[in-house]
């Protein structure tokens, strides 16, 4: 069975197949530093994954996307102070140019119901 959380014309905000859930990428507000963009998405997926039944304590895998690499050890303390540090996920970081250039980071991330 297949369940679609906030669903809109483009997209679904997540996705529940059986156990896994998948969410689309969660962003900040445009304009904002990178710390604070961070912040907000992270909120985002844990809106999310409650909203699903889970917790971040549940992630499994999660990628960053940054718009500026540079950013990397900004995001992450951010994400350090989030993250469940008995259950850290398997992650990966990359750069990439985001849908907007207001946008300095996205996170995905894949978790266990």
């Amino acid at each position: 069975m297949i369940t679609r959380i906030q669903p809109e014309r483009r997209m679904s905000q997540a996705v529940i197949h059986g156990d896994t859930i998948y969410l689309a990428g969660q962003v900040g507000e445009p304009g904002q530093d990178v710390v604070a963009q961070t912040r907000t998405a992270l909120a985002e997926v844990d809106a999310l994954l409650a909203e699903c039944g889970s917790n971040k304590s549940k992630i499994l895998s999660a990628q960053v996307w940054l718009a500026d690499i540079a950013d990397f050890a900004a995001m992450n303390s951010v994400w350090d102070a989030w993250v469940d540090p008995i259950n850290p996920p398997a992650r990966a970081t990359c750069e990439a140019k985001l849908a907007t250039p207001a946008y300095r980071v996205e996170v995905i991330v894949v978790a266990a119901r």
